[in-house]
């Protein structure tokens, strides 16, 4: 069974062993692209091609006859703009994309956020296909007109694959056009985005199945008809994948960005607005917060802080860079990093903060600086973290995402989260999701948890214990005041 990844930088494709522990990991990169400050967008078909290409080695690998199916996931938010024929006319805009802040910031103002997060269950912000669709209406009106549909990333994949124009219900929750409480397109919601209920595409559920086309077929190898189950948004099927729908369990993954999520019943709406609630099915939910800055900020102090020669690989100066900091004691001898690279979603959902360093002293160092960085991040998990206990004790964390690979990034967000955090070397998780609910979508299995028990691999689990959680927890309760004071420096960049 295919498990298809399609995140934000790279497509990764598993194919696990139905009833055996066999797997095939492949991979296929593609670039982030910023065309103007402020914008962050991909070429879809770039992003299709490299889907193919993926499906096309594992058959070579596997040979067509093995694959029985495969179930999709893509990162979610993400808008794109097709004709009748269904040709891009815009390029993917991402969930990182930040030129709707204007647009969200007139719904916060209003009044009206609070109104479409009563419906939708998805905190008001540039991200969302909602703000985004505002954006393309006000400014490229004329390009808005020519749009046949409106689509996400996954509705594109299965177009391509499949020959049908349809969503899920996990990637639909994700848009803030959908009333969660009828499980269909809001017309309210529609009307504030102002876009036509015909130009979105009909939602289906989370394992329905559509046969893979002729031309994926061809492009591929694999057989034409193969089942193609439509599975769901990144988010959720990566707490299936590392098994964190257990009772007392909440995901925390760090890749590019990162989020906490809780497995619940039903979507949650929390009173401060602060909490998404995302579908798995039509009865499995998860509720939690997303950070725009997750492992991006590593990234980007490696890349200012790292050995610059041509012949270190970014992987190498991250690593480098880690161990430094991992010298450095924690709390960083008061340097503090507010991470704020990339337009922030949770816990504060406010676009316009810029990023900055705090407290810096001529004793800190390139240790120093990666340190806080890492703490910086992961002091947002640990805000977003307590107010998911509210809805549900939490006894451990399940991490998911290569950042956990290093020590530091284990132990810091144990400690900054005050809780014990598991991290397994099974680095499937979406993917390993994605696989699992195409086992429900072809009767293979009765529950998505069952599904992933029977796909997940026996492996090693390291339990990580907070040291410092009393330093971290004081630290955290200084970061409201630390953004307050903030707040008026942080308005003199607004706009520049």
């Amino acid at each position: 069974m295919i498990g298809l990844d399609v995140g934000t930088t790279a497509t990764k494709l598993v194919a696990f062993g139905v009833d055996a522990p066999e797997r095939l990991v492949l991979s296929r990169e593609y670039p982030l692209e910023q065309p103007r400050p402020g914008e962050q967008v991909q070429d879809p078909e770039r992003i299709l091609r490299e889907v193919l290409s993926a499906l096309a080695e594992c058959r070579q690998v596997l040979g067509a006859g093995r694959v029985v199916g495969m179930g999709l996931s893509t990162a979610m938010h993400g808008l794109i703009g097709l004709d009748a024929a269904g040709v891009p006319l815009t390029p993917l805009v991402t969930w990182a994309d930040g030129r709707a802040t204007p647009q969200a910031a007139r719904l916060r103002e209003s009044g009206r956020a609070a109104e479409a997060y009563r419906l939708s269950g998805v905190p008001t912000h540039p991200m969302t296909p909602l703000a985004k669709l505002m954006w393309f209406a006000e400014e490229e009106p004329e390009l808005a007109a020519r749009v046949r549909h409106w689509v996400s990333l996954k509705d594109f994949v299965v177009l391509r694959l499949t020959g049908t124009l349809a969503t899920e219900l996990s990637s639909a929750s994700g848009t803030g056009l959908l009333d969660v409480h009828r499980r269909a397109w809001s017309p309210e919601l529609a009307a504030l985005a102002r876009v036509d209920l015909d130009k979105l595409p009909a939602i289906l559920a989370t394992t329905d199945v559509l046969p893979l086309g002729v031309a994926a077929a061809a492009a591929t190898g694999l057989p034409a008809g193969l089942p193609v189950v439509l599975g769901g948004a990144d988010g959720p099927l990566g707490n299936l994948g590392s098994g964190a729908f257990a009772s007392g369990t909440v995901g925390v993954s760090i890749g590019t960005s990162g989020a906490v999520r809780l497995g619940v019943g039903a979507p949650v709406l929390d009173p401060a607005g602060r909490l998404f609630s995302y579908a798995l099915t039509e009865d499995v939910w998860v509720t939690g917060g997303a950070i725009s800055n997750g492992g991006s900020v590593v990234r980007w102090a490696s890349g200012v802080f790292g050995d610059a020669s041509a012949e270190a690989s970014d992987g190498d100066r991250d690593a480098a860079l880690l161990r430094l900091a991992a010298s450095v004691p924690a709390g960083s001898d008061g340097l503090v990093m507010l991470p704020y690279l990339l337009p922030e979603r949770a816990p504060l959902w406010d676009p316009t903060l810029p990023g900055a360093f705090l407290g810096l002293r001529h004793s800190h160092t390139r240790g120093h600086f990666v340190r806080a960085a890492v703490e910086g991040v992961a002091l947002q998990l640990a805000l977003i973290t307590r107010s998911l206990a509210a809805v549900q004790p939490i006894e451990v964390v399940r991490a998911t995402g290569g950042v956990f690979r290093a020590p530091l990034w284990r132990q810091v967000v144990a400690d900054a989260l005050a809780l014990p955090v598991e991290v397994g070397e099974d680095a499937a998780g979406t993917a390993l999701g994605a696989a699992a609910l195409a086992l429900v979508g072809l009767g293979l299995e009765s529950s998505p948890v069952a599904a992933a028990d029977r796909l997940a691999s026996a492996v090693h689990v390291d339990l990580v214990d907070p040291v410092h959680p009393e330093l971290y927890a004081d630290l955290a309760a200084r970061i409201p005041s630390l953004l307050s004071a903030y707040d008026d420096v942080a308005a003199l960049f607004a706009g520049s």
